[in-house]
């Protein structure tokens, strides 16, 4: 296992993550639609988003 590999897949999606959820409540709000979360939702969508982008790094064979 390379672990600095891994290590660097995971800080990217953890810094991919918000990135990425601000621009679809951007565009959900641009719709016309309203949302407010707490700090405990935006917490836990944070980290599903950076788990499913780690995910995406990880090579299927």
């Amino acid at each position: 296992m390379d672990y600095k590999k891994t290590i660097l897949h995971l800080v990217i999606s953890l810094l991919l993550s918000p990135i990425i959820v601000y621009i679809v409540l951007m565009t959900a709000k641009l719709a016309g639609a309203t949302y407010e979360m707490t700090h405990g939702e935006t917490f836990i969508i944070w980290l599903l988003m950076a788990i499913l982008i780690n995910l995406s790094f990880t090579k299927k064979t």
